[in-house]
């Protein structure tokens, strides 16, 4: 009972979608419901960081859909996870000459160099999660950069902790001090769990690019440091937890036992599927993909045609077991309102 009146009170702090994830029936949609109509015949790229990442990959094929529908064509271009492809796919796209660009799931200030090109073309350009501020006129020219609001993400992955092991939680943050919202939330993470009593046992910064090579070994050598003092291990993206659990196996920890594996984004498929089995990861707070891949179109829509942006922020969803078994094979979080009839509403299609 104590448990449930806490996460009751945090869903009421933090706007959060709804913990038993998501609702079974329809519920309105919170987005714009006016804009510009569709402008015909554009033609825009989608500059991934890195296709192997599962939230990036969620926006990628959100946009592909709502493209379909406002009638557009899409270029992808992967970066690959490195800085020099991503740099290469930005000259790629200038070579294309499209009518937008959505930057998708990497640093502006990385690429400031090559974006200004962009810039200096006059290609209007969108972005999800390309730095810490959220919303409309983010920098380095970009029109609007969706996203949740990534410390309330961060808060509720910490706050999950520390309901889950309360003044024994001794956790490990894992981020990637390539992105400066990497380390914004990883540092939301630690300011939580240590107001709340808990212990911060290791900061780890590690590079998403690399987990696959980095994870298991790493995973091992805190097991030796830390031992059971190690209670939770807390991430900024779910692709650190898809390498960590045959180190975890190895050393004799079952897929529900110590460390707790959460992630304060972005709600992965294979996360959902690790979560769905009880299998070395027990929560992500989850961002609705597919609904982002839309609103950056709408938002490139607006942007083509000089409108101002709609200034829409999503809300996340703590994602647990038990609200995975009420979704049946479903692994994404896709919410449960008409978001697709109201965008295409908007568009005239």
């Amino acid at each position: 009972m104590q448990k449930r009146t806490f996460l009751n009170t945090l869903l009421a702090s933090t706007m959060l979608a709804t913990l038993s994830f998501p609702a079974l029936s329809e519920t309105a949609f919170d987005g714009p419901t006016t804009g510009p109509q569709a402008a015909e015949g554009k033609t825009i790229v989608v500059l991934a960081g890195d296709l192997k990442n599962g939230g990036i990959l969620g926006v990628t094929n959100g946009v592909e859909e709502a493209a379909g529908k406002i009638g557009w064509d899409v270029r992808v271009l992967d970066g690959a996870g490195s800085v020099q492809g991503r740099t290469a796919a930005i000259g790629q796209a200038l070579a294309l000459q499209p009518d937008g660009i959505v930057i998708n799931g990497f640093d502006a200030v990385e690429q400031q160099a090559a974006l200004e090109g962009v810039v200096a073309a006059s290609i209007p350009m969108v972005a999800w999660h390309s730095g810490p501020k959220i919303g409309c006129d983010a920098p380095g020219g970009i029109f609007a950069n969706v996203s949740t609001d990534a410390m309330t993400v961060s808060e509720v992955a910490a706050k999950w902790a520390m309901e889950d092991g309360g003044d024994g939680v001794g956790a490990v943050i894992f981020t990637d001090s390539t992105y400066q919202i990497a380390i914004d939330k990883a540092d939301r993470i630690k300011e939580t769990i240590e107001a709340m009593g808990g212990t911060v046992l290791e900061y780890v910064d590690t590079p998403i690019a690399d987990t696959s090579t980095r994870m298991g070994p790493l995973t091992t050598s805190l097991l030796q440091k830390h031992g059971a003092s190690w209670t939770h291990a807390l991430a900024i993206n779910d692709l650190y937890f898809d390498f960590m659990g045959p180190a975890l196996a190895a050393a004799g920890i079952p897929g529900d036992g110590s460390p707790k594996a959460g992630s304060a984004g972005d709600g992965s498929e294979a996360a959902f599927q690790r979560i769905r089995g009880g299998q070395y990861q027990t929560i992500t707070v989850a961002e609705p993909l597919n609904l982002q891949g839309w609103q950056l179109v709408d938002e490139l829509n607006r942007a083509i045609q000089d409108e101002p942006c709609s200034g829409y922020v999503t809300s996340p969803a703590l994602v647990t077991e038990e609200g995975l078994a009420k979704l049946g094979d479903s692994n994404s979080f896709d919410p449960d309102s008409p978001y697709r009839d109201a965008y295409s509403k908007i568009w005239g299609k």
